[in-house]
């Protein structure tokens, strides 16, 4: 596959997005970005965020500090700036439209980076397991937080990146929907893989 294919996987936190994001690329020899990084590794790196986001390198997304809860705190914090948001735009859109397929999962890859998606899917859980896979996977990397921090501090970011006012999250009004409460991560890559799979076989049509 030579063309330029984008699928756009969108939701909040700990929802599954980028197992599935990854799962996906797998399957179907794409390229994957988790845009996600591009936010940490700005409110990571500290100091003016519209600087830092314009100034941002590919070893600045290799930081091991990047999956901290304070990153993610960090992320939601810059990705609420107008001006950091543009200054990654285009980066992202050219990485979308890359020959051979391209992966982007993010929070408004459907609605704002990648509207013309050949692909769209929107994942999402209830807020307590989304709390519980988080603080299972900092716990595993040696944070302390405890689950009710988690839980607040997951919420706040909902918050903030719901109410927002440059590209709030949202589901694409043409994006499937995968909720991930009771479905499994293995259940869910297999409807984003047979929804990807009908527009493949649309194009070669």
């Amino acid at each position: 596959m030579t063309e330029p294919f984008t699928v756009a996987i969108d939701g909040p936190a700990a929802a599954g997005k980028g197992t599935i994001s990854r799962a996906v690329a797998a399957r179907f020899g794409f390229a994957h970005l988790d845009t996600g990084l591009l936010y940490r590794a700005v409110g990571a790196k500290g100091g003016d965020p519209v600087a830092a986001a314009k100034d941002l390198r590919p070893e600045d997304l290799a930081r091991d500090d990047l999956r901290s809860a304070e990153a993610g705190i960090a992320a939601s914090r810059v990705a609420a700036i107008p001006d950091v948001r543009a200054a990654l735009t285009d980066f992202q859109r050219a990485f979308a439209r890359r020959a051979g397929g391209a992966v982007l999962d993010g929070r408004d890859i459907g609605t704002v980076i990648c509207p013309e998606a050949e692909v769209k899917l929107y994942v999402t859980a209830s807020d307590e397991v989304r709390a519980e896979r988080r603080w299972r996977e900092l716990r595993d990397n040696g944070d302390t937080i405890s689950l009710v921090q988690v839980l607040d501090d997951l919420r706040a970011r909902d918050a903030r990146d719901r109410e927002r006012a440059t590209a709030p999250m949202r589901p694409a009004d043409d994006a499937l929907l995968l909720d991930t409460t009771e479905l499994t991560i293995d259940s869910a890559v297999e409807k984003a893989c047979k929804a990807i799979e009908r527009q493949l076989g649309q194009g070669r049509g």
